[in-house]
């Protein structure tokens, strides 16, 4: 699995936005590789941020 399916996969079970800090500590992923997940999946439209630095998934 890759580490932009894992933020997905993350994303999608919680019930309320995350901070990538979050993110990393509930996937159990380095912060760094997080940022790049979260910076490919907003470019694809698969996650939004519905305020400063949270992500969810764009349902």
């Amino acid at each position: 699995m890759s580490v932009k399916d894992d933020v997905l996969k993350t994303l999608s079970e919680s019930e309320n936005p995350l901070k990538t800090g979050e993110i990393a500590q509930i996937a159990g992923i380095d912060q760094k590789e997080v940022d790049k997940a979260i910076k490919a999946l907003k470019e694809e439209g698969k996650i939004i941020s519905p305020k400063r630095c949270y992500y969810s998934v764009n349902k």
